[in-house]
């Protein structure tokens, strides 16, 4: 609910232009990046690598492919190249402090929570499933099932069970002050959430969940990846280089992927000569939690990458 009337604000008395309560969408952003900043420690770098070959490689991809292939779905082909040389970046991680005590579980499956850019502008994250199997093919085609089905889906709705789906959980925990607050906060109040009423609930789980989002699809996944260079096409140089990504919990990887952009760069040509000249570049952000993982964890990951940007042909088979 936005406020636009006038209304003063602070010591200072700054106009608000306009007040906005936190809704569904926000309350569980807010909650989960919380949660990582506060429980995770952080550990991250930026990988920067030359896609020139890789991307004309990409458009020959489109051109002959029968199903319409996009970089986004080519790069999460690429990340999970990675992860099956490293596996051990798909996991959860269990740890208490004051007993110095946890654990690692890492997943055989592949399921990748994406956020994914909505109608209205609004984000929501997705759970792909099972990826590890999926030929390039198959990942289109998945992901375009996701966006159909986003069409029939009341998002607020969707998400509300989400979020109450981990307020349960916690209550399993005996987290008995988190349930209560997560209830107050959804339920009472200005900042209540607004949900369908009985009948329209009753109508809502008429349609059939194959044609609609389900808590199966929203739920947390084994491994993070976001693609903000997807969200804003402007000049060759902008939204290049996403600097952080939050790590969700139990998760204790993730993965932002920047814009391609063109810039100076040196390459070789056919006879082994070195040269200077305008080259495509792809950056991405690789996050971890510093509880499972060191530095030395992620480089077969690294290799792997570039090892498929170097020799791009290999995409072909996919």
């Amino acid at each position: 609910m936005i406020n636009k009337s006038k209304t003063y604000s602070g010591r200072k008395g700054f106009e608000v232009l306009s007040t906005e309560h936190f809704g569904i969408q926000r309350k569980i952003v807010a909650n989960m990046t919380t949660e990582s900043w506060r429980a995770i420690p952080h550990a991250s770098c930026i990988y920067e690598v030359d896609v020139s070959e890789f991307m004309r490689e990409f458009k020959n991809l489109r051109n002959f492919h029968e199903k319409k292939i996009s970089l986004n779905t080519l790069m999460l082909r690429v990340i999970v190249e990675g992860i099956k040389k490293n596996p051990k970046i798909n996991s959860h991680i269990a740890y208490k402090r004051r007993l110095v005590k946890g654990k690692i579980e890492t997943f055989s499956d592949i399921n990748i929570s994406m956020p994914m850019l909505l109608p209205g502008g609004n984000m929501m994250t997705i759970n792909l499933h099972n990826f590890e199997d999926k030929s390039l093919d198959e990942m289109a085609v998945y992901i375009e099932d996701v966006r159909r089905r986003i069409e029939k889906t009341d998002l607020s709705q969707a998400m509300y069970e989400v979020s109450l789906d981990n307020t349960f959980k916690a209550l399993r925990r005996l987290k008995i002050i988190t349930t209560v607050g997560r209830l107050a906060g959804a339920k009472l109040g200005r900042h209540r959430i607004k949900t369908l009423s009985r009948r329209e609930k009753r109508e809502y789980k008429k349609i059939p969940p194959e044609e609609r989002l389900t808590l199966h699809d929203i739920e947390q996944g084994t491994i993070t990846v976001s693609n903000p260079g997807s969200v804003y096409r402007g000049s060759a140089s902008s939204f290049g280089y996403p600097a952080m990504m939050e790590v969700i919990p139990p998760q204790v990887f993730a993965i932002a992927i920047g814009a391609v952009c063109e810039k100076p760069g040196i390459y070789f040509d056919e006879d082994n000569q070195k040269h200077i000249g305008p080259r495509q570049f792809l950056s991405m952000c690789f996050a971890f939690d510093h509880r499972a993982l060191d530095f030395g964890h992620i480089v077969p990951f690294i290799a792997r990458l570039d090892n498929i940007f170097e020799n791009p042909t290999q995409i072909r088979d996919w």
